[in-house]
This record gives C-alpha cells, structure tokens and sequence, in this order.
C-alpha cells in the first residue's frame, strides 16, 4: 500500500466524455508516455466488467507487455482495471470522474499488487526502479495530455 499513487487534475469537459476518452483503451497510447498499444481480446470491444485487453509498453529501448482485465466501468464515474504480467498481478489502475462546475475532477490512481518475484523482475524488464515515483510523473503526463485532448 506505500506505494500506491493518486493524481488529480480539473477537465473543463463533462465526466462523461471523459470517461469515453479513458475507457477506449485502444487511444491509452494518446495520453500514456509508457504505453504503446492496448489492444482488446476474446471478443470485447469495449470497457466493462470483465472485459480482457492486452497492451505493449516502452521506456527507452525497453518493451514489455502486460494483460488486463476490467474491474469497474461505470459511465461517467469510475473506470478500473487489474494489470497482470506472467500470469502474476502487478498493479489496480482506477480512474474516478467527478463532477465539477466547469467540466470534471479526474483523479488516476495506481495500487501496487506486486510481489517480490515482480518487484525483483521490474527494473530489469522495465529500466525502472522507483516504479512509484516513475508512475506519479508517468500520471501527471497522462492527465496533461488527456486534459489537452478533451479540452481541445
């Protein structure tokens, strides 16, 4: 739970819409500096509970690949997912949507499932080794870039 990480930033568009920009998973590549594709599998087509998808990811020359299962998916409110690697969790990604006066409060949240054998295993799939804070800065970016996007 130490390392678990939360972002918050305000969207002058509606929770909604936002919401849809998130849960086309394909797009993550568009916001994510780390992500590079996201592709969905066993027939979905779309973010609901249950819904598997699997992504490629990069940092520098690194390139790695995880699967994902939709946790939550409720329109407008909460988009979650689990990320697994090797068939071993790594990590809960949850976006919240909240209204506000002028659009929506988006608030990223990145909680840690990895066990050691993952921990060890990270910096040298990844290059990462502060996978925390590398995720808060990675949050940051992601939420600049979707603002731009629905704000544009």
């Amino acid at each position: 739970m130490a390392d678990d990480v939360r972002v918050t930033t305000e969207i002058d568009a509606p929770a909604e819409q936002v919401w849809s920009m998130v849960a086309d998973l394909p797009r993550m590549a568009e916001w994510s500096p780390e992500n590079e594709s996201a592709t969905w599998r066993k027939g979905a087509t779309a973010a609901v509970a249950g819904a598997t998808f699997s992504t490629t990811n990069s940092l520098g020359k690194k390139t790695w690949s995880t699967m994902g299962t939709i946790l939550e998916a409720e329109p407008g409110k909460v988009l979650s997912f689990r990320v697994t690697a090797v068939g071993m969790k790594v990590s809960v990604w949850r976006y919240r949507f909240e209204p506000t006066d002028s659009g929506c409060r988006v608030t990223e949240e990145w909680i840690d499932e990895r066990n050691a054998v993952i921990k060890a295993l990270g910096k040298p799939v990844s290059g990462v080794s502060d996978r925390a804070g590398h995720n808060r800065a990675g949050m940051v970016q992601t939420l600049a870039n979707l603002k731009a996007a629905a704000e544009g």
